[in-house]
């Protein structure tokens, strides 16, 4: 993917992080070190997405959003903040956040809401699907049906819904955080290895006896879906 996006970001490291990343993905990237210039840029220009941190100088990032909505600035926003905890969550994405990522993350992480959001605003490709695919892997939503090359393969709940939200995005990294958020509504880690436990049975279930593995592990980043 790619498409422009606004750095609200005091930090100048985490800024460079930032914006380095994006750039060799090639988005094209705006910048500003305090709330009032990012809202000046963030009112006065078009953007496919704004990464805006929590704690800003002068005018902070919950006052910058909150203005940017009342000027019926609809652009998605992923608000950044060490204050990660559930409430502090809540309070942002009713402010009118889309997204919210605690601190520290993973540039991967990022990322993949950063994309995860384009989708959503263009319509949400697969998302919208009845049927997903994926090579010959196949996933009905109406009769919760999966199958491979023909073949029937059993899912208990959980596991239909890992799989579903994988192949609705499929061909790109899924993160840990981001499964959990969908799949088991924690929007917290739980310190647990439900996920891995959930990952082996699906993987066993798919890909075991195929000559083609589908489900992949991205090592440090999280799960990737794809004919490869």
């Amino acid at each position: 993917m790619s498409g422009r996006i606004l750095i609200v970001e005091d930090d100048e490291r985490l800024a460079d992080y930032i914006g380095q990343g994006l750039t060799e993905q090639n988005y094209t990237v705006d910048r500003a070190a305090n709330g009032r210039d990012g809202l000046f840029l963030a009112t006065g220009s078009e953007f496919d997405a704004v990464v805006l941190d929590r704690m800003l100088p002068g005018m902070d990032g919950m006052a910058v959003l909150k203005a940017m909505r009342a000027a019926g600035v609809a652009t998605p926003v992923i608000m950044l903040s060490a204050l990660g905890d559930t409430d502090h969550r809540v309070e942002g994405l009713t402010a009118g956040a889309d997204d919210y990522l605690g601190k520290p993350f993973s540039f991967a992480e990022l990322l993949a809401r950063v994309q995860a959001l384009q989708r959503r605003g263009a319509g949400g490709g697969q998302a919208q699907q009845s049927v997903l695919h994926c090579a010959d892997l196949e996933l009905d939503r109406l009769t919760r049906q999966v199958r491979r090359g023909g073949r029937r393969i059993t899912m208990q709940p959980r596991e239909f819904r890992l799989l579903e939200h994988l192949m609705m995005h499929a061909g790109e990294v899924v993160t840990r955080t981001m499964l959990l958020e969908a799949v088991w509504d924690y929007h917290f880690d739980p310190g647990t290895n439900v996920i891995d436990v959930h990952i082996s049975r699906l993987r066993r279930k798919i890909d075991d006896g195929e000559a083609m593995p589908l489900l992949h592990t991205v090592r440090g980043a999280g799960y990737r879906l794809a004919a490869d």
